[in-house]
């Protein structure tokens, strides 16, 4: 008995697919699909997270969802090492709220040291995928001796807490690093402290410290990086 020509094809993709498994989407597929990482922005000695207002409200509206945008807050008289505590217990936070894998850190001035120390000495370099420093004091500043208290003295160049945080590798583990200074930041002495070995150093135009996290040109530039 002859099969009609639409049971003959019928037959011949039944055949042709029987030799084929099917497969679930991969993990890198999924990860894609879920979108960019939550990002947790630190702010610097005596701010709050307030100051990333104009910076989160930019990625706001670009699309990022406000889940994903965490303008922490601490207290900035302590040891960065203390701060570094608090901000892993955030970080975990914030990926158990999110169902992200990793989170990208952007910090300003003094928030670049204890999110370092994070990924240094707590294990956040396996957690974290892109990390910006905007102004950080990441070799010191002499401003640092204008004020006191533990994170202060921390600062000041030639601290023992920056030649530990220093020492080796400075951009530790598969986490991103890139930073940002500015040639008219006056509270950064000197300009260079900013720059890491092992990350991308951008300079930007004449900024003061307090602009940098408000400047639309850098934040397309770490919005860029941190993709």
């Amino acid at each position: 008995m002859r099969l009609s020509r639409r049971a003959a094809l019928g037959a011949l993709a039944a055949a042709t697919f029987a030799g084929l498994t099917l497969q679930a989407p991969s993990a890198g597929a999924r990860t894609a699909a879920a979108g960019p990482d939550p990002i947790v922005f630190v702010h610097g000695w005596n701010s709050s997270g307030s100051t990333w207002n104009t910076m989160a409200g930019r990625f706001k509206a670009d699309g990022r969802p406000a889940s994903h945008l965490v303008q922490w807050s601490y207290n900035t008289s302590q040891s960065n090492a203390t701060t570094a505590s608090q901000l892993a217990q955030e970080i975990d936070r914030v990926l158990a709220a999110t169902g992200a894998t990793k989170v990208d850190v952007v910090t300003h001035s003094m928030g670049g040291l204890s999110s370092r120390y994070y990924t240094k000495n707590l294990g956040g370099a396996a957690k974290v995928d892109a990390w910006v420093s905007l102004g950080g004091p990441n070799h010191g500043t002499d401003t640092a001796y204008w004020c006191g208290g533990a994170s202060c003295t921390e600062m000041r160049p030639g601290s023992s807490f920056l030649n530990e945080l220093n020492s080796g590798d400075e951009t530790p583990g598969a986490s991103r690093y890139a930073t940002w200074w500015s040639p008219c930041d006056s509270i950064i002495n000197p300009d260079s402290s900013v720059a890491l070995g092992g990350a991308t150093n951008t300079r930007t135009a004449c900024l003061g410290h307090s602009d940098l996290h408000a400047d639309a040109t850098v934040y397309g530039q770490v919005k860029a990086f941190v993709g």
